[in-house]
């Protein structure tokens, strides 16, 4: 096509050169070359958006009804899926009976003591009338260890000089408390030597004053009859001698005290041969 167009500009420019003067014939090969025939642009066609929906949310299903945990403990604890604990019956239980402490009513002037025996010292007068609850007796019944209605401690009393309401043997056997005394200290040199059946128990003198002075006491088990006694002794004195036989089971024994008029020193431990 190139070639052609050169050709028809150089025709052109010879027939001016000569004079003439015509309209120029394209030739039909020119005309094949107009921009008719060339590749026109076409216009680039706007596209218009295409409008894709944006997708709305998927609507998510409801869950079908689905028992909450709540449901399902309430169902599970229905009565018909949790067997009914069998109930066992409270024991009966039996009352215990009431029980009351024997009484006494002094039927004389007595002395009540500070322990079951006459070697001790008094705690209370006692007079006929009197009252008192039984709270201990020795091992033999033969002297109360008592509460009196008129005082607020115990002391000791002889069964010999009391009218009882009630059974005596019914409460224990009580421990003898002595009241101490601080003003002297208990015997010494305490010593005791055996001839036969005898035993002779011997200490040295506490000094008191006259007016604190009320001797020794003795608590000792002694062998008698094949039977191991108790018994208490006052003794006015530094010197006492027991019978203690042999046949006995247990070992005889006993301790000493001194007295003054506000209670009993600490006791010292007989070396019983």
């Amino acid at each position: 096509m190139s070639l052609l167009l050169a050709l028809a500009l150089i025709a052109c420019d010879l027939s001016a050169s000569a004079g003439l003067v015509e309209t120029p014939t394209v030739p039909a090969e020119v005309v094949e070359i107009i921009p008719s025939d060339l590749p026109t642009q076409t216009p680039t066609e706007t596209l218009t958006p295409t409008f894709t929906p944006t997708p709305t949310d998927t609507p998510t299903p409801l869950p079908t009804d689905t028992p909450t945990p709540t449901q399902t403990s309430t169902v599970s604890l229905t009565p018909t899926d949790t067997p009914t604990p069998t109930i066992t019956p409270t024991p009966t239980v039996t009352p215990t009976p009431t029980y009351s402490l024997p009484t006494i009513t002094v039927k004389e002037q007595a002395n009540c003591r500070y322990g079951p025996g006459k070697a001790y010292l008094y705690a209370w007068g006692m007079y006929a009338g009197d009252t008192g609850v039984v709270w201990g007796r020795n091992g033999a019944g033969t002297w109360l260890w008592i509460q009196p209605e008129k005082i607020t401690y115990q002391c000791w009393i002889s069964t010999s000089v009391v009218d009882v309401v009630g059974d005596i043997f019914t409460v224990r056997v009580a421990a003898v408390r002595l009241p101490q005394t601080t003003l002297y200290g208990p015997p010494k040199w305490v010593k005791a030597i055996r001839k036969d059946d005898q035993v002779i128990v011997t200490w040295a003198k506490v000094s008191m004053t006259e007016d604190d002075y009320r001797g020794y006491l003795i608590e000792a088990y002694v062998c008698q009859d094949k039977n191991l006694v108790w018994m208490a002794v006052a003794i006015d004195g530094t010197r006492y001698t027991f019978t203690d036989e042999s046949g006995c089971s247990e070992p005889s024994s006993g301790k000493l005290y001194a007295v003054d008029k506000h209670g009993y020193t600490k006791p010292v431990k007989i070396p019983w041969p």
